[in-house]
């Protein structure tokens, strides 16, 4: 009778991590090739298959494949993994061949992965960052553990922040792109991080905000909201997601998805209800991936009426005066975000008459005005501020509006056109009237050509309003009140001012906000002091005396009439 004998296959017919094994004495050929024969059938590794079948416990095979292959070997336990680099490789890879980046040093990459002989991980690493990737042993199950939270956590998390599904119509205007375009928005369809967005922008605009900022840092990411001119922290949703969430912000907002070394700005439309949305978008690389920064431009912000901006009655008279006389110039001035841009929209709708041709500059136009010709700046192509306002001048124009007066060549035909029969208004970034006429001579303009055109300027400030619904009176000393500015006689009988409490309908005490404005009108004494080359404060004191009142001045008119806190003036007439 024949005896039946197993042919064990040669231990050279094995590669990879099972020939190591084998020669190391840890498996016998036959056991490997079975162990290798269910891993193809699995369409798993050999180590997982071999783990999982209990044929090695993970940490042996850890130290077997170190020491046989003389390569470093690390305990994943021992280490923080929140300052291991993040995204340096690209997650399905890790994924799919059960790697970890470790660290960079130079040009060198160090990956930790329990099958340190697979050679396909190596060379996809290699060519998607142009490092060069140098094994480290880790044990499996440690390294298992790490990527399955690191794959679920990111998309729990959001799908927490998004709190479900939900209908956003976006508008993408450019629908055709290019073949690698269409590649990378496949990539980012990624339903979390889509609804995340949707998520965002609509608790953005429920809450009145003014933009968004998406933040990224080494270790964290943030979302902040600028509400009422005040940033707010709003969440940190995982820091895996930064490259996936600017990706789609760029795929709407038709940016170049490809690039990622320099800034970009682009806008979106997005439908929001019964009415559109306009945002725009600014892209920023920092340190640890793009910022996004996404303000939001709401046109009935700029048909709200001159009545509600806050403009005190004899102010509002002023300004209204001088938008309607046939020519001449009227200049807003302000801080950043201080709401100029709003204040000359609410003039030229005023002015915006089927009578009547305007024509904008700015840049960029951020809220389209039906009846009025806007153009953008665009320097690389050369159509800048003065370029545009030559062109202006041919087409007929009864108003124009420029956006900013940044040089002397644009201040130059402004006050031409002012002074042939336009009416031209236009931005400063100057801290008040009297400073901005002085900046003006500063910039080369002649004191005669200031003097025949410039009408008015009126400077302002954006302070938070009171909520009517939980603001109550304050007690202070009345040391305090005359120091910040109030008149003795101001302070008698039983006023009081009010302070911020806070209640589920506002922000801290504060709902809105309301303007500030020192509204200047340049009267026959200005011209002379600006004639002879008089300075801010000449001018300022002259402008006191005419009954103009100065930013601190007007925000103590809103501090007594209980629409602001004295320590909201403070802050922002503190100068």
């Amino acid at each position: 009778m024949a005896l039946e004998t197993t042919v064990e296959p040669p231990a050279s017919a094995l590669s990879g991590v099972a020939r190591v094994l084998v020669h190391a004495g840890k498996l016998n050929a036959k056991a490997a090739e079975d162990i290798l024969k269910s891993a193809r059938e699995r369409k798993v590794g050999f180590v997982s298959a071999a783990i999982g079948a209990g044929a090695l416990q993970s940490a042996d095979m850890a130290h077997t494949l170190s020491a046989s292959l003389a390569l470093p070997l690390l305990d994943l336990a021992a280490v923080d993994l929140q300052k291991l680099p993040a995204n340096a490789i690209d997650r399905k890879i890790a994924q799919q061949f059960q790697v970890i980046a470790l660290g960079k040093r130079g040009n060198r990459l160090f990956i930790g992965g329990a099958d340190p002989t697979d050679q396909e991980v190596v060379e996809r690493i290699k060519f998607a960052t142009q490092l060069t990737p140098e094994w480290v042993v880790v044990e499996y199950d440690k390294l298992a553990k790490i990527l399955e939270a690191q794959s679920t956590s990111a998309n729990e998390a959001i799908n927490t922040l998004a709190g479900g599904d939900f209908e956003f119509d976006v508008t993408e205007e450019d629908t055709t792109a290019t073949a690698e375009a269409q590649d990378v928005t496949t990539e980012v369809e990624d339903a979390p991080v889509v609804r995340f967005l949707q998520k965002m922008l609509i608790d953005a605009i429920n809450m009145r905000a003014s933009d968004l900022h998406f933040e990224p840092y080494e270790y964290h990411y943030r979302v902040r909201f600028r509400v009422d001119g005040e940033l707010r922290e709003i969440t940190q949703p995982p820091i895996a997601i930064k490259d996936k969430l600017a990706s789609r912000i760029k795929v709407i907002s038709r940016m170049d998805i490809s690039e990622k070394r320099v800034p970009q700005d682009g806008r979106m439309k997005l439908k929001f209800g019964s009415k559109a949305i306009d945002f725009r978008v600014s892209t920023l690389p920092t340190l640890f991936g793009e910022k996004v920064v996404i303000r939001i431009l709401d046109p009935s912000s700029a048909k709200l009426g001159i009545e509600a901006l806050g403009y005190e009655k004899a102010e509002k008279d002023r300004l209204l005066a001088a938008i309607q006389r046939p020519y001449g110039m009227v200049l807003v001035t302000g801080p950043t975000g201080s709401g100029k841009t709003v204040s000359l929209y609410t003039c030229l709708n005023l002015l915006n008459q089927p009578g009547v041709n305007i024509a904008t500059v700015e840049d960029p136009a951020e809220i389209n005005l039906p009846g009025i010709n806007q153009v953008n700046v665009n320097d690389k192509a050369g159509l800048t501020f003065a370029a545009a306002l030559k062109s202006f001048l041919r087409q007929d124009p009864d108003i124009i509006m420029v956006g900013e007066i940044r040089d002397l060549e644009t201040a130059d035909i402004a006050i031409k056109a002012a002074q042939t029969g336009h009416m031209v208004m236009s931005t400063l970034h100057t801290n008040d009237g009297p400073t901005t006429l002085t900046r003006l001579m500063n910039m080369g303009v002649a004191p005669f050509n200031i003097a025949s055109s410039v009408l008015l300027i009126t400077a302002q400030r954006l302070a938070r309003r009171l909520c009517e619904n939980c603001k109550k009176p304050a007690d202070y000393p009345r040391e305090a009140l005359l120091k910040a500015g109030f008149q003795p006689e101001e302070l008698d009988g039983n006023w009081k001012p009010y302070r911020a409490v806070g209640c589920s309908a506002c922000n801290n005490g504060y709902k809105g906000r309301v303007g500030l404005y020192q509204v200047m009108p340049i009267t026959e004494s200005i011209q002379r002091i600006i004639l002879s080359e008089g300075t801010a404060l000449d001018i300022a004191k002259q402008a006191q005396a005419e009954g103009v009142r100065d930013l601190r001045q007007s925000g103590l008119v809103k501090v007594r009439a209980g629409v602001t806190t004295l320590e909201e003036v403070i802050t922002v007439t503190n100068e």
